[in-house]
């Protein structure tokens, strides 16, 4: 993914293969341009994945991973050694994706749609098959699950996919989120039990559609 920075291009001896994100991040913070540019390459994938989550779509998800890089660029400066680095630049992506979400919430009627890479989220509920019939299956129960994605609050929607989609603890989930480790296990219980309610739900509205259709 290429992402167009409007940043200063610096002249710097190249950036030596098999330096540590530590050392990148030291050099990027003092103005090396050529270490923040292997930062970003090193972590460009994880962040497009985490604002698509959260946006729901590509467009936005592009946008939002440029501004995540502008602010990180911005603040590195800020960034502390005893920080863990890609806590604290998910905590940006969440700061970015939130600001995103504000702008388009008069579009209420936007239908989000997950890629491929959501499969974490529905393992639990759909399972892969070669029939032409579960295949089909399976791609609804994508929908219905991305669609609780959806309904969910901010907040709630940040943390499950955090714990359950990247795989953060609780507590660092509460640390990217500035949040305490039980406020964090009450929104992940609440979004799961959103979930589930929603699918039941709309699973019963279908089974009832389709009887009444016989």
């Amino acid at each position: 993914m290429a992402l167009a920075l409007e940043m200063p291009m610096l002249v710097n001896a190249p950036v030596r293969h098999g330096d540590s994100l530590a050392v990148l991040i030291e050099r990027a913070a003092n103005g090396d341009t050529p270490a923040f540019e292997q930062i970003m390459i090193h972590s460009e994938q994880r962040v497009m994945a985490m604002t698509w989550r959260m946006l729901g779509n590509e467009a936005d998800a592009r946008d939002a991973s440029q501004e995540v890089f502008l602010r990180v660029y911005k603040y590195l400066g800020r960034f502390r050694r005893d920080q863990e680095f890609f806590a604290w630049l998910y905590g940006i992506t969440i700061n970015v994706c939130r600001d995103f979400l504000k702008k388009r919430q008069s579009d209420t009627s936007r239908f989000v749609q997950f890629g491929d890479d959501q499969e974490e989220v529905t393992q639990s509920i759909a399972t892969e098959s070669a029939d032409a019939e579960q295949s089909l299956i399976q791609t609804q129960q994508h929908e219905l699950i991305a669609k609780a994605m959806t309904s969910l609050p901010f907040k709630e929607r940040a943390s499950i996919v955090l714990r359950d989609v990247e795989g953060f603890s609780t507590e660092e989930v509460a640390q990217i989120m500035n949040s305490s480790a039980t406020t964090v296990r009450s929104q992940i219980s609440s979004a799961r039990k959103k979930i589930r309610t929603y699918c039941q739900q709309h699973l019963h509205r279908f089974d009832e559609g389709g009887r009444n259709e016989l």
